[in-house]
């Protein structure tokens, strides 16, 4: 059974840096992509980035993007998100999910790790 673990999540102030990772068990070849999401209190869950497990194409939201970096490790079966310059409004708890594609539906999702980003 395929399962996503997230981990990696904490209390950063403003400015630095925390890299997360996404532990994946049971990943079949039908699915290529993996992707990082958020959501805030109170708002609605975001797409942050993803990757291609296979060609490692990377694709990012216009508010991430030149701050974080995602990237894979195929060995490990983990992806990792490497979040640079982070800002209050970075907050929230971050997930990872499994997809056949970056733009198609996501199947699968971790439990989330939180990221709260304050002084």
């Amino acid at each position: 059974q395929l399962q996503l673990v997230e981990s990696g999540g904490g209390l950063v102030q403003p400015g630095g840096s925390l890299r997360l990772s996404c532990a994946a068990s049971g990943l079949t070849l039908d699915y290529d992509a993996i992707g990082w999401f958020r959501q805030a209190p109170g708002k609605e869950r975001e797409g942050v980035s993803c990757i291609s497990t296979a060609g490692g194409t990377t694709n990012y939201a216009e508010s991430v993007k030149g701050r974080f970096t995602i990237s894979r490790d195929n060995a490990k079966n983990t992806v990792y998100l490497q979040m640079n310059g982070l800002k209050p409004e970075d907050t929230g708890v971050y997930y990872c999910a499994v997809a056949r594609l970056c733009v198609l539906p996501y199947d699968y999702w971790g439990q989330g790790t939180q990221v709260t980003v304050s002084s």
